[in-house]
């Protein structure tokens, strides 16, 4: 897996850009956040990368901090969040964003990016699963609080990445 690239940029069409690491170019797709940060053409950058092998392509996210990697990487488990919607929800919004949308309940700011809706709100779940989508949205800077109220509306039988989706798409819309 590509973790990292250091090379010269040389080329910005949003959003994707070109990157040269010694002599072998590399098309990066990525957020506008990392895009606005970029330097002028022919400068030095380093991208956290994230690469996404399907049948038909090999696809190379980039990112200018490990903490929107990061973020990125927890969104596309999402069950029915690929790559296109978490970087829209990252050119967006910042990852601090993101994290103070999500705290604060702000489900404005959330329900403006293409492809995040709202959802219904069901009953409480077992606990197996629970535990795992609770951690989940801790791990987003979801307060335990906020995390325990929004997991005990969610409908029973959902699978894990469906409880996360539904979770984000609750808190969202609070």
């Amino acid at each position: 897996m590509i973790g990292r690239l250091s090379g010269t940029l040389l080329e910005k069409n949003p959003p994707q850009l070109l990157l040269d690491v010694q002599g072998v170019a590399y098309e990066v797709d990525v957020p506008m956040s990392t895009f606005y940060n970029l330097p002028a053409t022919g400068q030095p950058v380093t991208l956290f990368t994230h690469l996404v092998v399907r049948e038909d392509a090999h696809l190379l996210y980039g990112f200018g901090s490990e903490g929107e990697r990061r973020a990125f990487r927890q969104l596309v488990k999402v069950n029915g969040i690929g790559a296109k919607i978490a970087l829209a929800v990252l050119s967006g919004l910042s990852v601090g964003e993101l994290a103070q949308a999500i705290t604060m309940q702000e489900s404005g700011r959330l329900t403006k990016i293409p492809g995040i809706g709202k959802t219904a709100v069901g009953v409480h779940r077992p606990a197996p699963v629970t535990s795992d989508i609770l951690h989940a949205l801790l791990s987003l800077g979801y307060s335990d609080k906020e995390a325990t109220a929004t997991v005990k509306q969610l409908p029973d039988g959902l699978a894990v990445a469906d409880g996360i989706r539904q979770a984000l798409k609750l808190l969202a819309k609070m």
